[in-house]
């Protein structure tokens, strides 16, 4: 294994030296290489982390007179007069990024420096940022943004086919009660459902926004768009077999989002399905008691996550409000504050009366609950890994996100200059969907994802360099 790990980093070593730009794209359609790990020294490492690492050392080697003429300008030690072909890059989110590897750099500090915390902040924040900043020197100067779009296309085929492999077959998945027929989910190369959805639900909005862009905009041949459309597809596909509830509910909320702002027939489309979907609660049984329990998080997995927000909230309380937990902290810290488990109702309206008197009832119907790795809420989550102003500092970076698009987006339907807007409609969603499922998930402590949202915020950054270049 070590051999072959030595082989692939020399082999993308020499393909980063040769063309940086098609190294990166490699990258990131080899996403799930975070699940190949190992140790560097005391520290945990994986293969996704070795690429990131090469790529932008090999970027700061090619680059170094740029980025010192870059820095002269910025502490004003030589005039801009005389550098020659001077290249200054714009980063939109420069001061946030700064914040938030200090902010997190403390939340390691808060949890004592061990290896752990040390290699999280690598891998959920160092990493993903040196990759942002290469993303946005090495594809700013007359790239092509489909060159990011389709590595990650092709990277969700993969894990979609394989999701549709292992529910067709039960093959390939470990844990038993998901391969049994009955109760079966596809959980493709990750180990999990839910992280199926995790990762294909917010590419899959990104995908219809770069497909309507090819087909409207560009006038994209058909060969073009199908394999857009089919990854596209093959990702809502394995969404649904992986069960992943909030997946799918951050998918409809996304495509909900696209719907009423790409134009006036998706508006009609979507309030008619609407209406439509909301009949159909009404009328059929099952929906009718299934979906407000869904809703609601009064079923067996909303009460989980109810139980997890409680616990997580009394831990924040008892002192840790600034300071939270501090990174890869929250299962050692919230253990005091932990409820064992809950009981489960059998559905009979006398359930509680006899749970107080049969202790076979209690018995049979008493579900433990383990700690999970985080709280399983977008903002607990931050503030139990960073503290409050983590936390507040990802709510601003989230909504001058949404900021930065919601004003181009209307700007552009003013001007009616739509060039971009199919691409930017795409970003939104996209982000609707991390934020939705984040309200009962962990959308961004995990390697591939942290490395999707900053690439999400690099290809926003990205377009509106373009927008004053055309060279989209």
């Amino acid at each position: 294994m070590t051999i072959l790990l030595i082989l692939f980093s020399l082999f993308f070593a020499a393909l980063a030296i040769y063309n940086l730009q098609l190294a990166i794209s490699l990258l990131i359609f080899l996403l799930p290489a975070y699940l190949i790990r190992f140790q560097v020294g005391p520290l945990p490492s994986t293969l996704l982390e070795v690429m990131i690492w090469l790529v932008f050392l090999i970027w700061l080697f090619k680059n170094y007179r740029q980025i010192i003429d870059n820095l002269r300008i910025k502490f004003n030690k030589n005039p801009k007069s005389k550098i020659q072909n001077l290249k200054l890059i714009n980063y939109p989110f420069g001061r946030e990024i700064i914040a938030l590897l200090v902010i997190s750099f403390v939340a390691a500090g808060v949890s004592g420096f061990t290896n752990s915390a040390l290699g999280i902040w690598k891998a959920y924040f160092f990493d993903p940022i040196l990759l942002y900043i290469v993303v946005m020197n090495v594809f700013y100067d007359g790239f092509k943004l489909s060159k990011l779009f389709w590595p990650l296309c092709i990277s969700a085929s993969a894990v979609s086919l394989l999701a549709i492999y292992q529910k067709i077959t039960g093959n390939l998945i470990d844990n038993p009660f998901w391969a049994a027929a009955a109760t079966r989910r596809a959980v493709s190369f990750f180990g999990y459902p839910n992280a199926v959805g995790l990762y294909l639900g917010p590419l899959a909005l990104l995908f219809l926004g770069w497909f309507c862009y090819a087909k409207f905009i560009c006038r994209a041949p058909r060969k073009f768009l199908l394999p857009i459309a089919l990854s596209m597809s093959l990702s809502f596909i394995a969404i649904i077999i992986a069960k992943s509830a909030g997946a799918m509910l951050g998918v409809a909320v996304g495509l909900s989002v696209f719907c009423l702002l790409a134009s006036r027939r998706t508006r009609i489309a979507f309030i008619a399905i609407t209406v439509l979907a909301v009949v159909g609660c009404a009328v059929i049984p099952l929906a009718r008691h299934t979906v407000p329990d869904k809703l609601m998080l009064r079923d067996f997995s909303g009460t989980v996550r109810r139980i997890g927000w409680n616990d997580t909230w009394k831990m924040l309380s008892d002192g840790r409000l600034i300071f939270g937990a501090g990174l890869a902290n929250f299962q050692a810290t919230v253990k005091p504050y932990h409820q064992q488990g809950f009981f489960v109702s059998d559905g009979t309206s006398d359930f509680w009366e006899r749970l107080k008197t049969d202790a076979a009832l209690r018995a049979r119907t008493w579900q433990p609950l383990e700690i999970y790795l985080y709280p399983h809420n977008i903002l607990l989550n931050f503030w139990s890994e960073l503290g409050l102003a983590g936390m507040l500092l990802f709510t601003w970076i989230i909504g001058k996100y949404f900021f930065i698009l919601i004003k181009n987006l209307k700007s552009k339907t003013q001007n009616q200059n739509n060039q971009y807007y199919y691409l930017e409609l795409g970003l939104m969603s996209s982000m609707v969907v991390i934020v939705m499922h984040g309200l009962v998930d962990v959308p961004y402590f995990k390697n591939d994802l942290a490395v999707i949202f900053w690439l999400m915020i690099a290809m926003l950054s990205l377009i509106n360099n373009y927008q004053s270049k055309n060279t989209l």
